[in-house]
Protein backbone atom coordinates (compact mmCIF):
# COMPACT_ATOMS: atom_id res chain seq x y z
CA UNK A 1 0.00 0.00 0.00
CA UNK A 2 1.63 3.32 -1.05
CA UNK A 3 2.15 5.95 1.61
CA UNK A 4 3.29 9.57 1.51
CA UNK A 5 6.25 10.82 3.51
CA UNK A 6 6.69 14.58 3.80
CA UNK A 7 10.20 16.05 4.07
CA UNK A 8 10.35 19.72 5.12
CA UNK A 9 9.86 22.59 5.15
CA UNK A 10 12.25 22.50 8.12
CA UNK A 11 14.53 19.52 8.48
CA UNK A 12 18.09 19.15 9.84
CA UNK A 13 19.40 17.95 6.46
CA UNK A 14 17.90 20.92 4.60
CA UNK A 15 19.94 24.13 4.53
CA UNK A 16 16.89 25.99 3.19
CA UNK A 17 13.16 25.32 3.59
CA UNK A 18 11.42 23.24 0.95
CA UNK A 19 8.78 20.51 0.94
CA UNK A 20 9.04 17.15 -0.80
CA UNK A 21 6.02 14.85 -0.73
CA UNK A 22 7.55 11.45 -1.44
CA UNK A 23 5.20 8.58 -2.26
CA UNK A 24 6.76 5.21 -1.43
CA UNK A 25 5.71 1.62 -1.89
CA UNK A 26 7.77 -0.57 0.39
CA UNK A 27 11.16 1.16 0.30
CA UNK A 28 10.85 2.35 -3.32
CA UNK A 29 9.98 5.91 -4.34
CA UNK A 30 7.15 5.89 -6.89
CA UNK A 31 6.25 9.60 -7.01
CA UNK A 32 7.59 12.97 -5.85
CA UNK A 33 5.90 16.36 -5.52
CA UNK A 34 7.92 19.52 -4.82
CA UNK A 35 6.46 22.51 -2.99
CA UNK A 36 8.48 25.71 -3.24
CA UNK A 37 7.95 29.29 -2.14
CA UNK A 38 9.09 29.28 1.47
CA UNK A 39 11.94 31.74 0.91
CA UNK A 40 10.47 33.77 -1.94
CA UNK A 41 11.58 37.39 -1.48
CA UNK A 42 10.29 39.13 -4.58
CA UNK A 43 13.79 40.12 -5.74
CA UNK A 44 12.83 40.65 -9.39
CA UNK A 45 9.96 42.98 -8.52
CA UNK A 46 12.05 44.80 -5.92
CA UNK A 47 14.93 45.31 -8.38
CA UNK A 48 12.58 47.26 -10.64
CA UNK A 49 12.10 49.83 -7.86
CA UNK A 50 15.82 50.51 -7.26
CA UNK A 51 18.45 52.39 -9.21
CA UNK A 52 20.83 50.33 -11.33
CA UNK A 53 23.52 50.62 -8.67
CA UNK A 54 21.15 49.67 -5.83
CA UNK A 55 19.83 46.71 -7.83
CA UNK A 56 23.43 45.48 -8.24
CA UNK A 57 23.85 45.12 -4.47
CA UNK A 58 20.37 43.59 -4.23
CA UNK A 59 21.09 40.91 -6.84
CA UNK A 60 24.41 40.17 -5.18
CA UNK A 61 22.56 39.22 -2.00
CA UNK A 62 20.36 36.59 -3.62
CA UNK A 63 22.86 33.84 -2.76
CA UNK A 64 25.79 33.73 -0.35
CA UNK A 65 27.72 31.10 -2.34
CA UNK A 66 27.15 32.61 -5.79
CA UNK A 67 27.03 36.33 -5.00
CA UNK A 68 29.80 37.17 -7.49
CA UNK A 69 28.04 35.19 -10.23
CA UNK A 70 24.79 37.08 -9.64
CA UNK A 71 26.38 40.52 -9.47
CA UNK A 72 28.61 39.92 -12.48
CA UNK A 73 25.78 38.49 -14.58
CA UNK A 74 23.60 41.47 -13.68
CA UNK A 75 26.42 43.87 -14.60
CA UNK A 76 26.92 42.12 -17.94
CA UNK A 77 23.20 42.48 -18.72
CA UNK A 78 23.24 46.20 -17.88
CA UNK A 79 26.47 46.73 -19.83
CA UNK A 80 24.91 44.95 -22.80
CA UNK A 81 21.85 47.20 -22.61
CA UNK A 82 23.96 50.37 -22.34
CA UNK A 83 26.65 49.37 -24.84
CA UNK A 84 29.47 49.48 -22.27
CA UNK A 85 32.64 47.37 -22.56
CA UNK A 86 34.61 46.87 -19.31
CA UNK A 87 38.43 47.25 -19.43
CA UNK A 88 40.42 44.04 -19.90
CA UNK A 89 42.02 44.30 -16.46
CA UNK A 90 38.54 44.39 -14.93
CA UNK A 91 37.53 41.32 -16.96
CA UNK A 92 40.56 39.41 -15.63
CA UNK A 93 39.74 40.36 -12.04
CA UNK A 94 36.12 39.27 -12.56
CA UNK A 95 37.26 35.89 -13.89
CA UNK A 96 39.67 35.38 -10.98
CA UNK A 97 36.90 36.15 -8.48
CA UNK A 98 34.63 33.73 -10.38
CA UNK A 99 37.08 30.85 -9.99
CA UNK A 100 37.74 31.59 -6.32
CA UNK A 101 33.99 31.52 -5.80
CA UNK A 102 33.71 28.25 -7.73
CA UNK A 103 36.38 26.71 -5.49
CA UNK A 104 34.72 27.70 -2.21
CA UNK A 105 31.29 26.62 -3.51
CA UNK A 106 32.57 23.20 -4.63
CA UNK A 107 34.31 22.71 -1.28
CA UNK A 108 31.14 23.38 0.72
CA UNK A 109 29.17 21.06 -1.58
CA UNK A 110 31.69 18.25 -1.21
CA UNK A 111 31.72 18.74 2.55
CA UNK A 112 27.93 18.38 2.65
CA UNK A 113 28.12 15.26 0.48
CA UNK A 114 30.57 13.68 2.93
CA UNK A 115 28.27 14.66 5.79
CA UNK A 116 25.39 12.85 4.05
CA UNK A 117 27.72 9.84 3.73
CA UNK A 118 28.49 10.09 7.48
CA UNK A 119 32.17 10.71 6.73
CA UNK A 120 32.71 13.31 9.43
CA UNK A 121 36.50 13.32 9.02
CA UNK A 122 36.31 14.47 5.39
CA UNK A 123 33.49 16.87 6.25
CA UNK A 124 35.64 18.63 8.86
CA UNK A 125 38.76 18.49 6.68
CA UNK A 126 37.07 20.26 3.78
CA UNK A 127 35.50 22.94 5.94
CA UNK A 128 38.88 23.63 7.53
CA UNK A 129 40.54 23.77 4.10
CA UNK A 130 37.89 26.22 2.91
CA UNK A 131 38.71 28.79 5.60
CA UNK A 132 42.06 30.02 4.14
CA UNK A 133 40.28 30.28 0.77
CA UNK A 134 37.58 32.46 2.33
CA UNK A 135 40.30 34.57 3.95
CA UNK A 136 41.89 35.06 0.53
CA UNK A 137 38.54 36.07 -0.96
CA UNK A 138 38.18 38.62 1.83
CA UNK A 139 41.70 39.92 1.14
CA UNK A 140 40.97 40.35 -2.58
CA UNK A 141 37.37 41.52 -2.45
CA UNK A 142 37.04 43.04 1.02
CA UNK A 143 34.34 40.60 2.16
CA UNK A 144 34.03 36.85 2.74
CA UNK A 145 30.42 36.82 1.50
CA UNK A 146 28.69 39.24 -0.88
CA UNK A 147 32.02 40.45 -2.15
CA UNK A 148 30.92 43.77 -3.75
CA UNK A 149 33.84 43.57 -6.17
CA UNK A 150 31.72 44.23 -9.28
CA UNK A 151 30.59 47.59 -10.60
CA UNK A 152 28.65 48.46 -13.74
CA UNK A 153 31.41 48.97 -16.27
CA UNK A 154 34.12 47.04 -14.41
CA UNK A 155 35.25 46.31 -10.85
CA UNK A 156 35.66 48.24 -7.62
CA UNK A 157 38.93 46.71 -6.37
CA UNK A 158 42.32 46.01 -7.91
CA UNK A 159 44.63 43.00 -7.57
CA UNK A 160 47.87 44.03 -5.87
CA UNK A 161 51.15 42.09 -6.26
CA UNK A 162 51.25 41.19 -2.55
CA UNK A 163 47.76 39.69 -2.79
CA UNK A 164 48.67 37.73 -5.93
CA UNK A 165 51.75 36.26 -4.22
CA UNK A 166 49.71 35.17 -1.23
CA UNK A 167 47.12 33.64 -3.52
CA UNK A 168 49.76 31.61 -5.36
CA UNK A 169 50.92 30.06 -2.09
CA UNK A 170 47.35 29.01 -1.24
CA UNK A 171 46.76 27.56 -4.70
CA UNK A 172 49.66 25.12 -4.28
CA UNK A 173 47.93 23.61 -1.25
CA UNK A 174 44.55 23.44 -2.98
CA UNK A 175 45.98 21.32 -5.80
CA UNK A 176 47.32 18.79 -3.30
CA UNK A 177 44.03 18.76 -1.42
CA UNK A 178 42.04 18.12 -4.61
CA UNK A 179 43.88 14.82 -5.14
CA UNK A 180 43.09 13.75 -1.57
CA UNK A 181 39.42 14.64 -2.02
CA UNK A 182 39.31 12.67 -5.27
CA UNK A 183 40.59 9.58 -3.46
CA UNK A 184 38.02 10.11 -0.69
CA UNK A 185 35.19 10.26 -3.25
CA UNK A 186 36.45 7.07 -4.88
CA UNK A 187 36.39 5.32 -1.50
CA UNK A 188 32.64 6.04 -1.37
CA UNK A 189 32.10 5.13 -5.03
CA UNK A 190 30.18 1.93 -4.30
CA UNK A 191 27.70 3.80 -2.08
CA UNK A 192 26.92 6.62 -4.54
CA UNK A 193 27.30 4.79 -7.84
CA UNK A 194 24.14 4.01 -9.79
CA UNK A 195 21.79 6.17 -7.73
CA UNK A 196 19.99 9.33 -8.83
CA UNK A 197 20.50 8.37 -12.48
CA UNK A 198 19.73 11.02 -15.12
CA UNK A 199 20.69 9.60 -18.53
CA UNK A 200 21.84 11.85 -21.35
CA UNK A 201 18.64 11.39 -23.37
CA UNK A 202 16.62 12.72 -20.42
CA UNK A 203 19.07 15.36 -19.20
CA UNK A 204 18.79 17.42 -22.40
CA UNK A 205 14.95 17.62 -22.51
CA UNK A 206 14.96 18.34 -18.76
CA UNK A 207 17.14 21.40 -19.44
CA UNK A 208 19.59 20.71 -16.61
CA UNK A 209 22.80 22.73 -16.51
CA UNK A 210 26.25 22.85 -14.91
CA UNK A 211 27.85 19.88 -13.16
CA UNK A 212 24.53 17.99 -13.27
CA UNK A 213 24.50 18.15 -17.07
CA UNK A 214 28.23 17.45 -17.42
CA UNK A 215 27.84 14.37 -15.19
CA UNK A 216 25.31 13.05 -17.73
CA UNK A 217 27.93 13.05 -20.47
CA UNK A 218 27.18 16.48 -22.00
CA UNK A 219 30.09 18.88 -22.48
CA UNK A 220 28.38 22.19 -21.75
CA UNK A 221 30.01 25.16 -20.03
CA UNK A 222 29.27 28.84 -20.70
CA UNK A 223 32.94 29.66 -20.13
CA UNK A 224 33.75 27.64 -23.28
CA UNK A 225 30.51 27.88 -25.26
CA UNK A 226 29.99 31.63 -24.90
CA UNK A 227 33.15 33.09 -23.27
CA UNK A 228 32.78 36.15 -21.06
CA UNK A 229 35.15 38.09 -18.78
CA UNK A 230 38.65 36.77 -19.66
CA UNK A 231 37.75 33.13 -20.32
CA UNK A 232 38.60 33.46 -24.01
CA UNK A 233 42.24 34.09 -23.01
CA UNK A 234 42.86 31.09 -20.71
CA UNK A 235 43.17 27.37 -21.36
CA UNK A 236 41.11 24.84 -19.42
CA UNK A 237 39.27 21.57 -19.91
CA UNK A 238 35.54 21.05 -19.40
CA UNK A 239 35.24 18.02 -17.11
CA UNK A 240 32.62 15.47 -18.18
CA UNK A 241 31.51 12.15 -16.68
CA UNK A 242 29.14 9.67 -18.31
CA UNK A 243 27.94 7.68 -15.26
CA UNK A 244 24.91 10.02 -14.99
CA UNK A 245 24.62 9.43 -11.22
CA UNK A 246 25.61 10.94 -7.86
CA UNK A 247 29.16 9.64 -8.27
CA UNK A 248 29.48 11.38 -11.63
CA UNK A 249 28.27 14.69 -10.17
CA UNK A 250 30.82 14.42 -7.39
CA UNK A 251 33.68 13.56 -9.76
CA UNK A 252 32.86 16.49 -12.07
CA UNK A 253 33.12 18.94 -9.19
CA UNK A 254 36.29 17.40 -7.75
CA UNK A 255 38.00 17.45 -11.14
CA UNK A 256 36.96 21.06 -11.71
CA UNK A 257 38.98 22.17 -8.67
CA UNK A 258 42.46 21.84 -10.27
CA UNK A 259 41.06 23.39 -13.46
CA UNK A 260 39.96 26.45 -11.48
CA UNK A 261 43.37 26.62 -9.82
CA UNK A 262 45.01 26.53 -13.27
CA UNK A 263 42.71 29.27 -14.58
CA UNK A 264 43.53 31.55 -11.65
CA UNK A 265 47.26 31.04 -12.19
CA UNK A 266 46.93 31.93 -15.87
CA UNK A 267 44.92 35.04 -15.03
CA UNK A 268 47.59 36.17 -12.58
CA UNK A 269 50.37 35.53 -15.11
CA UNK A 270 48.61 37.43 -17.90
CA UNK A 271 46.95 40.19 -15.89
CA UNK A 272 47.01 43.29 -18.14
CA UNK A 273 47.55 46.84 -16.99
CA UNK A 274 44.90 49.50 -17.41
CA UNK A 275 41.76 50.98 -15.93
CA UNK A 276 39.33 49.18 -13.64
CA UNK A 277 36.08 50.77 -14.83
CA UNK A 278 34.68 52.16 -18.04
CA UNK A 279 32.58 55.29 -18.23
CA UNK A 280 28.91 54.24 -18.24
CA UNK A 281 27.21 57.53 -19.07
CA UNK A 282 23.51 58.26 -18.86
CA UNK A 283 21.04 55.35 -19.02
CA UNK A 284 19.50 54.69 -22.42
CA UNK A 285 16.60 52.62 -23.66
CA UNK A 286 17.42 49.04 -24.52
CA UNK A 287 17.57 45.42 -23.43
CA UNK A 288 20.55 43.36 -22.32
CA UNK A 289 21.45 39.76 -21.53
CA UNK A 290 24.06 38.45 -19.11
CA UNK A 291 25.11 34.80 -19.19
CA UNK A 292 27.70 33.18 -16.93
CA UNK A 293 28.73 29.76 -15.63
CA UNK A 294 27.97 29.95 -11.91
CA UNK A 295 29.30 27.14 -9.67
CA UNK A 296 25.93 25.36 -10.04
CA UNK A 297 25.62 25.98 -13.79
CA UNK A 298 24.36 28.48 -16.34
CA UNK A 299 22.95 31.69 -14.86
CA UNK A 300 21.09 34.17 -17.08
CA UNK A 301 20.00 37.76 -16.40
CA UNK A 302 17.75 39.93 -18.54
CA UNK A 303 17.50 43.69 -18.05
CA UNK A 304 15.17 46.13 -19.81
CA UNK A 305 15.85 49.86 -19.61
CA UNK A 306 13.37 52.63 -20.38
CA UNK A 307 16.02 55.33 -20.25
CA UNK A 308 15.58 56.22 -16.57
CA UNK A 309 17.97 55.42 -13.72
CA UNK A 310 15.69 52.57 -12.59
CA UNK A 311 15.48 49.33 -14.60
CA UNK A 312 12.06 48.60 -16.04
CA UNK A 313 12.54 44.84 -15.69
CA UNK A 314 15.13 42.56 -14.13
CA UNK A 315 14.66 38.84 -14.80
CA UNK A 316 16.93 36.00 -13.73
CA UNK A 317 17.09 32.30 -14.49
CA UNK A 318 19.33 30.56 -11.95
CA UNK A 319 20.64 27.00 -12.42
CA UNK A 320 18.71 25.38 -9.57
CA UNK A 321 15.45 26.62 -11.11
CA UNK A 322 15.95 24.25 -14.05
CA UNK A 323 17.89 21.51 -12.25
CA UNK A 324 15.29 21.06 -9.51
CA UNK A 325 12.67 19.74 -11.94
CA UNK A 326 14.93 16.79 -12.83
CA UNK A 327 14.98 15.55 -9.23
CA UNK A 328 11.69 13.74 -9.86
CA UNK A 329 13.29 11.72 -12.64
CA UNK A 330 16.32 11.00 -10.44
CA UNK A 331 14.25 9.78 -7.50
CA UNK A 332 11.68 7.58 -9.24
CA UNK A 333 12.47 3.95 -8.46
CA UNK A 334 15.16 4.85 -5.90
CA UNK A 335 15.26 3.54 -2.37
CA UNK A 336 14.02 5.99 0.22
CA UNK A 337 17.43 5.73 1.94
CA UNK A 338 18.99 7.44 -1.08
CA UNK A 339 16.67 10.46 -1.00
CA UNK A 340 19.10 12.80 0.77
CA UNK A 341 22.09 11.79 -1.35
CA UNK A 342 20.21 12.48 -4.58
CA UNK A 343 19.13 15.90 -3.35
CA UNK A 344 22.67 16.74 -2.25
CA UNK A 345 23.99 15.83 -5.70
CA UNK A 346 22.03 18.73 -7.24
CA UNK A 347 23.68 21.37 -5.05
CA UNK A 348 20.34 23.18 -4.78
CA UNK A 349 20.06 26.88 -3.95
CA UNK A 350 16.49 27.73 -3.04
CA UNK A 351 17.28 31.40 -2.41
CA UNK A 352 17.90 31.69 -6.17
CA UNK A 353 15.04 29.44 -7.15
CA UNK A 354 11.88 30.10 -5.19
CA UNK A 355 8.89 31.52 -7.00
CA UNK A 356 5.63 32.55 -5.39
CA UNK A 357 2.69 30.12 -5.47
CA UNK A 358 -0.88 31.45 -5.67
CA UNK A 359 -3.16 29.10 -3.73
CA UNK A 360 -6.94 29.37 -3.38
CA UNK A 361 -7.62 29.22 0.39
CA UNK A 362 -11.03 27.59 -0.15
CA UNK A 363 -10.17 24.89 -2.67
CA UNK A 364 -6.41 24.52 -2.24
CA UNK A 365 -5.89 24.79 -6.02
CA UNK A 366 -2.82 26.53 -7.42
CA UNK A 367 -2.51 28.80 -10.42
CA UNK A 368 0.08 30.77 -12.31
CA UNK A 369 -0.33 34.55 -12.59
CA UNK A 370 1.23 37.14 -14.87
CA UNK A 371 3.54 39.90 -13.66
CA UNK A 372 0.83 42.42 -14.60
CA UNK A 373 -1.57 40.74 -12.15
CA UNK A 374 0.93 41.27 -9.31
CA UNK A 375 1.45 44.93 -10.12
Amino acid sequence: MPKTIVFGPYRPEFLEPDVYEVVVEGDKIIDVKIEQGYVHRGIEQLAATKTYQQALFLCERICGLCSHAHSCCYCQAVEDAFGVEPPRRAEYIRAAAFELERLQSHYIWLALLFRALHDEAQFAKLLNAREPLMDLIELICGNRVHYSVNAIGGVRRDLKPTVINRARQLLDGLEKLSMEVLEAVKRHARRISGIGVLPKEKAIPAGVVGPVLRASGISSDVRKDDPYAAYDEVDFEVKVEDSCDVLGRALVRVKEIPESVSIIRQLFDRLPTGELRAEVGAPREGEGIGRVEAPRGELIYFVRSNGTNVPQRVKMRPPTYVNDHAVVEMLLGEKLDNFQLVLESLDRCLSCTNRVSIIDARTGSKRVVRMDDLG
